[in-house]
């Protein structure tokens, strides 16, 4: 086809196999990635879970690393909410005397996620390993009720 060679030599323009024609929405490749001074930046919303995560792994003065963090939705007649139940990992002699300030703290700590309040903090389970390479797994259980 002539038609193909001089849409091919075109940036915007292109072929595919089976002679169909596609266009790019942009007249120039290279405008698409300068920000304009209108243009946002895409910044994902921090969701309930995220806040949770943010907030114990604060209250363990950042020495635990984050195994799992499962969330379940529950309501009542007159509350619902979330429990979530998250396991952290403290490595290290320095990380499990800081984990066990957490276990200490949990129960009476104040938390502040927006729109939540959290109604209980349990230690769920400890797995606490002695020796050369002492660590220490907190399985950490909170009840989170949406605030109206």
């Amino acid at each position: 086809m002539l038609y193909e060679g001089a849409l091919q030599s075109h940036p915007n323009h292109a072929l595919t196999p089976f002679g169909i024609e596609t266009k790019s929405a942009d007249a120039d490749p290279a405008a698409s990635h300068t920000p304009s001074k209108r243009a946002r930046r895409y910044r994902p919303r921090r969701t309930v879970s995220d806040r949770v995560r943010e907030a114990l792994l604060l209250l363990a003065e950042g020495r635990a690393d984050l195994l799992t963090h499962e969330e379940k939705a529950w309501n009542s007649i007159t509350f619902s909410g979330t429990r979530h139940e998250v396991m952290l990992d403290f490595n290290g002699a320095e990380s499990v005397a800081a984990g066990e300030d957490f276990i200490a703290n949990l129960p009476e700590h104040e938390f502040r996620i927006p729109g939540q309040l959290v109604a209980d903090a349990t230690i769920g389970e400890v797995d606490h390993r002695f020796g050369a390479d002492e660590r220490m797994v907190v399985t950490a259980v909170l009840l989170l009720l949406e605030e109206a």
